[in-house]
């Protein structure tokens, strides 16, 4: 095989659960090949540079095999190879998630109550 739907692939290397999943992700134009928008028809092959963002972080990687059809994982993962680059910028994002503060946290007591709400409303008709 030469090459395959670009939808086929990206849910063959298991970076989404189902191909329609994949299809709307392509549609959003949160995928790319060599920096160009694609749509789900489009074909990839061998050493095309792929780009998807997945919870707002970009993994940039490059297709070493083509597969039409979903297999194991460890197969899956000889479909492609992360860019060097893409590790890192990863890497950097997820450690500065898990040192930035939880937002919520930040609310002292959380979200008023009904009698809370009352009191606020009282005093800001009372001005």
């Amino acid at each position: 095989m030469e090459a395959t739907r670009i939808d086929k692939w990206l849910w063959a290397a298991r970076f989404f659960k189902t191909r329609s999943l994949a299809s709307d992700e392509i549609s959003h134009g949160r995928v790319q090949i060599d920096q160009r928008d694609v749509k789900p028809a489009r074909e990839v092959r061998v050493g095309d540079v792929i780009t998807i963002v997945q919870a707002r972080v970009a993994r940039t990687v490059v297709v070493k095999g083509i597969s039409a059809q979903r297999g194991p994982a460890p197969v899956a993962q000889q479909l492609y190879e992360e860019t060097p680059d893409s590790l890192q910028k990863r890497a950097l994002i997820i450690e500065h998630n898990r040192l930035s503060p939880e937002p919520a946290l930040s609310i002292a007591h959380g979200r008023p109550t009904k009698r809370d709400r009352r009191d606020l409303e009282k005093k800001r008709d009372a001005h």
